[in-house]
């Protein structure tokens, strides 16, 4: 298949998804357009641990997911000894280490055990894979060709945080957006995916503890053009111009940091905002669209009742799907809030689900893959293991899913 077939695109669930039937599915955090929606098939709903195509061990702790091109596999990894950041590149048929690319960076212990220094998943297509390698002292920004090869590197400058980076990159006609949202000063920035020139920055507001973990979308407008969907403590809900990082519009809807990225439900966007121990999270919905601060006039619905903070909820035909930290699995109207049913799952939960064949697949943090259905009937279908717990979301290949836990990825699915 040629490579502007690769790039044609369909409008699908009101956001851009690639063409379904080529296995590129996976190129960035929660896959087409970041809906964590693959069109797949064959994917398995039950396995047991001698079902696994293969499990090994990474070399390197860290949360981020992996992303998939052709027959290579891109995950970045923490080693905690030497300070090494890494972005590492495995065969996706065997798992087996093709390369290796690392960097010590000065590295201090975390407020939040939760977290790593790998939290940021790579980006990739045809040219190139992109990986965010950052400290206190530098935000690397590094491309590389297929085979290992640096094409460019930028250093963005310092990062402050009480609680590390998160954000993971996308790229958007020939542009690399990257995200910093800090508590120090913040930006978005949009390079040249060719050489790493600054095409422009976008001078975002400040706020302590304000530092943003989720990766924009794009969005399609009615009448013609796209927008960059973003979310963070600091503008809520935000709209840029991807030609210019001109600010279109922001919700600052939401008084707590914010961990999920933003999801497209029709003509709104959904953003949560949320703090460790659950007390005070929510979820508001804003209508899209608008021009400056649109927080009094845009704002369609807040919910409070087991909402996410680090989780990304799905949406499709008109239903909105999330799972709480704590393990509550809900849906929702998307269009008004009204909820169709909410299910205690015995689970917590970092990572965010991801939809595959109308099934819903989240990892547990103690080790468990839960399945579940969609629709207006709630039914539990799987609890699979996948040999140690996790904070990373799933990524999907043909009939395969990957799933990177705390020290191994582990490939299921068709042989």
């Amino acid at each position: 298949m040629n490579t502007f077939l690769r790039r044609v695109c369909v409008v699908v669930a009101g956001c851009l998804l690639p063409v379904t039937g080529w296995s590129q599915d996976w190129t960035r955090f929660r896959g087409p357009n970041g809906t964590g929606i693959s069109e797949a098939r064959g994917v398995p709903v039950t396995w047991s641990e001698g079902d696994f195509r293969w499990r090994l061990p990474l070399p390197g702790g860290g949360h981020s997911q992996p992303v998939i091109w052709g027959d290579r596999l891109f995950v970045t990894v923490a080693r905690e000894t030497g300070n090494e950041r890494a972005l590492v590149c495995l065969n996706k048929h065997d798992g087996k280490e093709l390369w290796s690319r690392s960097y010590r960076l000065p590295t201090k212990r975390l407020a939040n055990r939760n977290t790593s220094y790998a939290n940021a998943s790579p980006v990739v297509d045809a040219r190139q894979v992109v990986a965010l390698f950052v400290s206190e002292e530098h935000f690397w920004v590094r491309a590389y060709d297929h085979d290992g090869k640096e094409q460019w590197s930028r250093d963005l400058g310092t990062f402050e945080s009480q609680h590390g980076h998160g954000a993971s990159p996308i790229l958007h006609e020939g542009r690399v957006i990257v995200t910093n949202d800090q508590d120090g000063e913040s930006s978005v920035v949009s390079l040249d995916a060719a050489t790493g020139e600054v095409h422009w920055r976008s001078t975002r507001r400040t706020k302590v503890s304000g530092t943003a973990y989720g990766t924009p979308c794009v969005h399609p407008l009615a009448g013609g053009g796209v927008e960059l969907l973003f979310t963070s403590q600091s503008h809520g809900v935000s709209s840029l111009d991807p030609a210019s990082g001109a600010l279109n519009w922001e919700a600052p809807a939401y008084d707590k940091r914010m961990c999920a990225s933003p999801v497209v439900a029709g003509d709104l966007v959904i953003g949560s905002c949320g703090q460790g121990g659950g007390a005070g999270n929510y979820l508001a919905a804003i209508r899209l669209g608008g021009r400056g601060n649109v927080a009094k006039t845009h704002v369609a619905y807040t919910l409070r009742s087991a909402t996410p903070y680090v989780p990304t909820p799905l949406f499709r035909d008109g239903i909105l799907y999330w799972v709480s930290d704590g393990g509550v699995a809900v849906a929702v109207e998307a269009a008004d809030g009204k909820e169709i049913w909410s299910e205690r799952l015995r689970a917590e939960f970092f990572s965010s689900p991801i939809m595959v064949e109308g099934r819903i697949y989240c990892p547990s943090t103690k080790g468990e893959m839960l399945v579940w259905s969609t629709g207006r009937r709630f039914e539990l279908l799987a609890r699979n293991p996948i040999g140690e717990g996790t904070h990373s979301t799933p990524c999907v290949d043909g009939g395969r899913i990957y799933v990177r836990t705390f020290n191994h990825l582990v490939c299921v699915g068709s042989r």
